[in-house]
């Protein structure tokens, strides 16, 4: 039996690591400035729910300086994080993760993003001296990675063969879309270091949006779930962006795609930054299979429903929960 000397750690559950090293080396690359990019595109999307882009056009300069800022906001004293929090749901959060009970070996900052004009939720500590720079770091960010993920779209609709080929690019540029944005920190922790486990720094959940656009320093932790229920480690990749598939996105294709079931585990030998942009429908936005994926005869396997129901619901839900489950036919 291990003892744990500190109480807030005992209810963040432990999980037994891989090996050393055995990353999954089947991930799906995609590299964006080749012919047939929409294709692999979809291929992944339906094989894996999960896919690296490469040559994304993100310049890398953007990405570390929003990186140097958010490690610099996290390396400040606890107190001055705390004065932009308790994240209810926006803001900094340690530890808790939502309302409802889930933990983690992570803190975090949570922005609401309005698609037009981009802005993004303002928090107390952005009005500070030492934070001059982070306000606009963080805009040239969502701006450059919004265009990613607006391009991915497009090509996932040309690769299947939807008409428009910008109907679910608009579900994320509409005036009304509704974006999340997330700055998780998972901190080193000795202690893991002596024992042959990891914390869980984020619980297994899939993303409610239509798609996730996630980037994070060199630095192991990410796991995915396949298809016959195993998890496999994400080889870090500092340079790429991962694209992951929401809950949405499933619904729109009929489940041709699949949300893809995904946590970070805490090893404690390195801290971990990571940012997510998460790509949302507007509020009234109506998601259904649309009818041109539909094969003859083929029938809906949702019913349908508003972004703002769908996330009302992944609001009241535990991070593992089956979202989609209370919306199957």
């Amino acid at each position: 039996m291990v003892v744990l000397a500190n109480p807030a750690l005992d209810e963040i559950p432990l999980v037994r690591p891989q090996k050393h090293g055995a990353f999954f080396s089947a991930i799906p690359v995609v590299d964006l400035s080749r012919p047939f990019s929409a294709e692999a595109l979809v291929k992944a999307c339906e094989d894996v729910g999960f896919v690296k882009v490469i040559n994304h056009n993100v310049p890398m300069d953007v990405v570390q300086r929003l990186e140097a800022e958010t490690v610099k906001f996290f390396e400040m004293p606890q107190v001055f994080k705390e004065t932009s929090g308790p994240a209810d749901p926006f803001g900094y959060g340690n530890k808790r993760i939502g309302p409802n009970g889930d933990v983690g070996l992570v803190e975090y900052l949570l922005f609401g993003i309005t698609s037009k004009p981009l802005s993004y939720t303002s928090m107390s500590f952005l009005e500070e001296p030492s934070a001059c720079l982070f306000g606009p770091a963080l805009s040239e960010y969502l701006v450059a990675v919004k265009k990613l993920a607006s391009d991915v779209l497009e090509l996932i609709a040309e690769g299947l063969k939807i008409e428009p080929r910008d109907l679910l690019n608009g579900l994320v540029t509409d005036e009304q879309s509704d974006g999340l944005f997330r700055l998780n920190h998972y901190p080193r922790c000795p202690l893991l270091e002596r024992l042959d486990r990891s914390w869980t720094g984020f619980g297994e959940h899939t993303d409610p949006q239509i798609i996730s656009v996630l980037r994070s320093n060199n630095t192991t932790g990410l796991q995915i779930s396949l298809k016959n229920g195993s998890w496999v480690s994400v080889p870090p990749d500092q340079e790429s962006f991962f694209i992951v598939v929401g809950d949405c996105l499933q619904v729109l294709t009929n489940g041709r795609f699949k949300s893809v079931r995904h946590r970070v585990l805490a090893n404690g030998c390195k801290s971990r930054v990571s940012m997510i942009y998460f790509f949302g429908p507007p509020p009234a936005g109506k998601i259904a299979p649309l009818s041109q994926l539909m094969g003859e005869g083929e029938q809906s396997k949702y019913k349908e429903f508003t972004w703002a129901e769908y996330k009302k619901a992944a609001y009241k839900s535990r991070l593992g929960d089956n979202r989609l489950g209370q919306f199957e036919k």
